[in-house]
C-alpha cells in the first residue's frame, strides 16, 4: 500500500510543466541530509486509486503533470498508479522522483513521461546544481530516455 504525506501543485519539478507533486511516505532510502526526513515513516493518507482518481478530478485541470515524489518501497505501485493516470487523464503526463540509482527491475517505463534517478548527496547538490548526481529523463514513445538535467540550470 502506497501512502502520501502531501501534495502541491508545482512549477519546479518538471521543466515546462505545471505539476500536481504527491509527497509519497515509507522512503527506504535514508540518504544524509534528507530535506524531508518525515518521508521515511509509514504515515499518511493511502493513495489508491480511487484517491488519486478524487486528486485528478479536484486539480486535473490546473496541472498538465502528476509526479510521484518517492515510491521506492513499491516502485511496482507507483508505475500502476503512472498507468492509471495515463489511461484515464490521457492529456496528463506523468512523471517519478525516485532516490534509486536505476530503475528498478520490471517496472515499465512507458508508464512515464519523466524519471527522476538518484539518491541525494548533499555534497553534489540538487538537480540545479552541475555537480549534481541526480539525472531527470525525458521518456520517449519508444521507452528511450533522453537526459534532459540540463535544463534546470537554464535560465530564462
Amino acid at each position: 500500500m502506497i501512502r502520501y504525506h502531501n501534495f502541491d501543485i508545482v512549477f519546479a519539478e518538471i521543466p515546462g510543466e505545471t505539476t500536481l507533486a504527491i509527497n509519497i511516505t515509507n522512503c527506504p532510502n535514508r540518504c544524509p541530509g534528507c530535506h524531508s526526513p518525515h518521508l521515511t515513516t509509514d504515515t499518511g493518507r493511502e493513495l489508491s486509486e480511487a484517491e488519486m482518481r478524487s486528486l485528478l478530478d479536484r486539480y486535473g485541470r490546473s496541472v498538465t503533470c502528476v509526479c510521484f515524489m518517492g515510491g521506492d518501497a513499491a516502485p511496482h505501485e507507483i508505475a500502476a498508479l503512472a498507468g492509471m493516470v495515463r489511461k484515464t487523464y490521457p492529456v496528463l503526463h506523468t512523471g517519478w522522483y525516485s532516490g534509486r540509482d536505476e530503475l528498478p527491475e520490471g517496472v515499465d517505463i512507458s508508464t512515464f513521461d519523466y524519471i527522476k534517478l538518484g539518491g541525494w548527496v548533499e555534497e553534489l547538490g540538487p538537480l540545479t546544481a552541475p555537480t549534481t548526481n541526480q539525472r531527470l529523463y525525458k521518456v520517449g514513445p519508444d521507452g528511450g530516455t533522453e537526459d534532459i538535467t540540463e535544463r534546470f540550470r537554464h535560465k530564462p
